[in-house]
């Protein structure tokens, strides 16, 4: 098993990645943008998307790895196989705000082989600069036998 892995974001969040993350993903709620619209449904100004935590390369500042992937690796792949990904479950806590200073937390959280093929699963725990927890994400990793051919 890997130990943990931490990252803080260099920066606070800011309200104009709040609103090209909303742009880019084709969500034009207005708590995303209208400080009077967020707070009149119970927010102290605009709010996040939920999913912006979750994408983690703006905390890393790594290089990009041959499959542009920008980030950590768990040096778990073995020789005759190929990764891919087995999909993610959300679990959102409380909003994202700008000033916010996102640090996540990665660890593995288990790895089972089955029908020739290893699952790895790891939890990304999402906190802000006080320690309040915003989100967390279970991700699946399948390292699957490349075809003998």
């Amino acid at each position: 098993m890997s130990d943990e892995i931490v990252y803080t974001a260099p920066e606070e969040l800011g309200r104009a990645a709040i609103r090209y993350f909303a742009q880019a993903v084709g969500d034009d709620n207005p708590l995303y943008t209208d400080d009077a619209y967020a707070r009149a449904h119970g927010y102290d100004g605009v709010v996040a998307p939920p999913t912006l935590i979750f994408e983690t390369n703006q905390y890393t500042g790594l290089p990009r790895d041959a499959e542009g992937f920008a980030g950590h690796t768990w040096d778990l792949e073995r020789p005759g196989t190929r990764l891919v990904r087995g999909g993610n479950s959300y679990t959102f806590h409380r909003p994202v705000r700008p000033g916010d200073v996102v640090t996540v937390a990665w660890r593995i959280a288990g790895v089972t082989e089955k029908a020739g093929k290893v699952f790895v699963t790891s939890r990304a725990t999402y906190t802000n600069q006080h320690g309040d927890l915003l989100g967390v994400n279970d991700e699946t990793l399948v390292q699957i036998p490349l075809e003998a051919g």
